[in-house]
């Protein structure tokens, strides 16, 4: 496994729509453990190719809507697409290639997903909270989105501040 480079705003690669997986193979498999480590290493919650340089539709996603006595763990999607939504949330949102800004966004609250795993089988997800805004987020990311075009309107430090608390810590996605 080796560390990459998270593209920032302002990358071409960040504003353009990825092509599907249709090759299951260990450069998928070396792609997909590469941004496993960069994602927890940078200490996200989802990280999306095209975050990495690469235009194909992958997503990780870490479910933190966990028992208490249980790890967090990474959900890996190839070629997602939401197929239910519900519910509304709304509040701040970071991304790991917009470092420091945060938006308050809205997005659904209950999300499922259909999606490949790394050998191309098909299998549903579902997520709430936190995992719902964070597939919402990376699957926007293979269309070119970023967050800073939903949000209604970009935090100061003094609104992230009164949002969370002193001394609370803020992540991104």
């Amino acid at each position: 496994m080796a560390l990459r480079n998270i593209m920032e705003q302002g990358e071409k690669c960040l504003e353009k729509h990825c092509r599907p997986v249709t090759e299951f193979n260990e450069k998928l498999h070396t792609l997909l453990d590469d941004m496993a480590e960069t994602l927890m290493k940078a200490n996200g919650v989802g990280l999306a190719a095209p975050q990495v340089g690469i235009l194909r539709r992958v997503v990780l996603v870490l479910e933190t809507n966990v028992p208490e006595e249980e790890d967090d763990y990474i959900i890996e999607l190839i070629n997602p697409e939401i197929i239910e939504k519900s519910g509304q949330q709304a509040g701040p949102e970071g991304c790991l290639s917009v470092p420091g800004v945060f938006g308050w966004v809205e997005r659904p609250d209950h999300v499922r997903v259909r999606a490949q795993d790394r050998n191309g089988e098909w299998f549903e997800v579902e997520g709430d909270g936190l995992t719902a805004r964070a597939f919402c987020h990376e699957l926007d990311h293979l269309e070119g989105i970023l967050f800073t075009s939903l949000a209604d309107h970009i935090m100061s430090e003094e609104e992230l501040g009164e949002y969370y608390g002193v001394g609370d810590q803020i992540e991104e996605d």
